[in-house]
């Protein structure tokens, strides 16, 4: 799909250690010290998803393949990256690259690690990079309406343009994110938005990375940064980063007995995954056959046609019709024979809005 999540923060709060363990490989360096990641990191996550294994209880399939999502790991901003601090601009340019932002804070405490402004202050920390992000946008900004200004003397739709790029910069100075920019439907705005892809327009998970107690009950940091992420409608995930790597290199039926014992009923890791396919407007529909059981990626809203290309173009150029049985069908009846004695097979055409879960099966002539 193209779709990916990007891990920011500042320098040595977590990034790496929590990539690490999101692509349950260790490729990503984790040092005490700023900047030990300095090219981004890119992985390929699975997305997990229980009916999979449900599904192929029944088709025994030789395989299962899972929905993914593109997660990057970008080196640390620090107050001033707007202005090329730090190794800023590249960062910002990575940031820029992504749909989601992942913004990781630290909320524990521990003399051993290093933190770059001296004490931990989540809601300092989180302001530092959101407020980077809006001066990135500024900067981007203020050339756009330098050129509308002179396209405007000959262009009759530059200053239409030029309207709303003022209202946005007036927006911005106020270090208001664009996010909170009221007319977002404005055909001129999603151009805008479109062509310089605004940083602080960007949606965001913060992942409050705490110590082991944090888990079973929220500490003054994490509080705090619930009470911001509130203002926003942003959500948060708790999460130690240091156990999430350790889980990763249990077996499954040891990381759950962990995750019991430390009160857990699901990892952060997996919050992360499943908040951030949410966040990228994600859906799954299943093909289940004795080769694989496989979940296919679509966005939300997707028409079977168009669903159908995932597996292929010509599923698309050629469509006839879909059959689909609903997955909670497909398990009450014991799979796709059951489903149809049962009339639970649908035959649908190409104006049919593909569900979360739809067990799908695309007739198609090229």
């Amino acid at each position: 799909m193209g779709l990916s999540v990007g891990i920011v923060g500042l320098p040595n709060i977590g990034k790496s250690t929590t990539f690490n363990a999101l692509t349950k490989a260790q490729n990503a360096e984790s040092a005490n010290y700023p900047f030990c990641t300095i090219e981004p990191n890119k992985a390929v996550v699975p997305v997990p998803d229980k009916r999979l294994a449900e599904l192929a209880k029944i088709v025994n399939p030789e395989k299962i393949q899972y929905s993914v999502i593109d997660f990057v790991d970008i080196a640390g901003l620090v107050k001033g990256a707007s202005k090329g601090e730090g190794l800023g601009n590249k960062f910002l340019s990575n940031i820029r690259d992504v749909e989601v932002i992942l913004h990781m804070v630290r909320c524990f405490d521990d003399e051993n690690i290093t933190h770059v402004e001296g004490e931990i202050n989540p809601i300092r920390d989180i302001e530092i990079i959101e407020s980077e992000l809006i001066f990135a946008d500024i900067e981007q900004l203020d050339k756009k309406i330098e050129k509308l200004k002179k396209d405007s003397k000959f262009k009759k739709d530059a200053l239409a343009k030029l309207e709303v790029a003022q209202a946005l910069k007036a927006h911005l100075d106020e270090i208001q994110p664009i996010s909170t920019y009221e007319d977002k439907e404005n055909e001129i705005f999603i151009e805008l938005n479109k062509e310089l892809r605004f940083l602080s327009n960007k949606e965001i998970i913060y992942g409050a990375n705490t110590d082991e107690d944090g888990l079973l009950e929220d500490n003054d940091y994490v509080k705090a940064i619930k009470a911001h992420a509130a203002k926003s409608g942003f959500e948060v995930i708790t999460l130690c980063a240091k156990i999430e790597e350790e889980l990763v290199e249990l077996e499954e039926e040891e990381a759950k007995e962990f995750l019991t014992d430390l009160g857990v009923e699901e990892s952060g890791l997996e919050k992360i995954i499943h908040t951030a396919f949410a966040k990228l407007n994600l859906i799954s529909y299943f093909t289940a056959g004795v080769m694989e059981v496989r979940a296919w990626t679509i966005t939300k809203g997707w028409a079977a046609p168009k669903a159908a290309s995932v597996i292929h173009n010509d599923f698309e150029k050629g469509f006839i019709r879909a059959e689909v049985i609903a997955y909670e069908d497909f398990i009450n009846y014991k799979g796709e024979n059951g489903a149809k004695e049962a009339g639970k097979m649908r035959l649908e055409g190409k104006e049919y809005i593909v569900n979360d879960g739809d067990v799908m099966h695309f007739r198609f002539n090229v």
